[in-house]
């Protein structure tokens, strides 16, 4: 299983793609935090980082995709998935390999960005006039968020052997989490039941967590849709055998 982890961490370190999505990342988050006027914190005077947590989530909406758009897909392609299921690790440890690996280049986009809140703890007047604490539960609902997505990408990555596929796959089902379920419960027609048709929505508890309330409910609802995703790529490697 840890070969299996080095052995993705190589491929991506070794690829444009990795440094690619680090650097997409940082330029637009950098962006809005900094240059745009609407969201500077130079212009609006706040000192806080809510500008890299409302935009964060779109792009990885993206980006996430586009890392594990081959994780399966390019071995089915290539044909090396056959040989990677015979070797004598479980279908459970390669699917975790692969997703470690995946989630580590993400984690690795986002650990520039310390960087920004070390500036704004530094801008503040005084010194340190910045809600850390509201700040660790954005990076820790940030984090989870990116769970979720590897998860979905991985997913879809092991329904086809198309990487650009796998891709546009990816892309719509992480929104369809993430926002459909929030804008399906704004339709006036549901009553009560649009509370918890928001409530199965990513939106709904990341943006809990982003307020620096760590609730285990939310944290129970980012783990359960990552086990939902890993074991329905468990399905789906699973199939080759019907």
């Amino acid at each position: 299983m840890i070969a299996i982890y080095l052995r993705e961490i190589n491929s991506f370190l070794s690829s444009l793609i990795a440094y690619l999505v680090i650097g997409v990342f940082l330029l637009i988050t950098g962006l809005f935090l900094w240059v745009f006027p609407q969201s500077s914190i130079l212009n609006t005077g706040f000192s806080n980082m809510d500008s890299l947590f409302v935009i964060a989530p779109y792009v990885f909406l993206f980006l996430i995709p586009a890392i594990t758009m081959r994780a399966f897909a390019e071995e089915k392609k290539s044909g090396t998935i056959e040989f990677l299921l015979t070797k004598p690790v479980s279908d459970y440890q390669i699917i975790i390999a692969k997703y470690l690996a995946n989630l580590t280049l993400v984690l690795f986009s986002i650990a520039p960005t310390l960087i920004y809140y070390y500036s704004v703890y530094q801008l503040g007047n005084p010194v340190g006039n910045i809600d850390s604490a509201g700040i660790a539960g954005s990076y820790i609902g940030l984090i989870f968020l990116c769970a979720v997505f590897t998860s979905i990408g991985l997913f879809a990555s092991s329904l086809t052997q198309n990487q650009i596929t796998a891709f546009v796959l990816a892309v719509f089902l992480s929104f369809l989490i993430f926002e459909g379920f929030q804008s399906l419960s704004e339709i006036n027609v549901w009553g009560k039941a649009s509370v918890i048709i928001s409530k199965l929505g990513i939106a709904h508890h990341y943006n809990s967590i982003s307020k620096g309330l760590i609730d285990s409910r939310d944290l129970l609802y980012f783990i359960s849709v990552i086990i939902l995703m890993l074991s329905g790529t468990k399905l789906i490697l699973d199939s080759r055998k019907w």
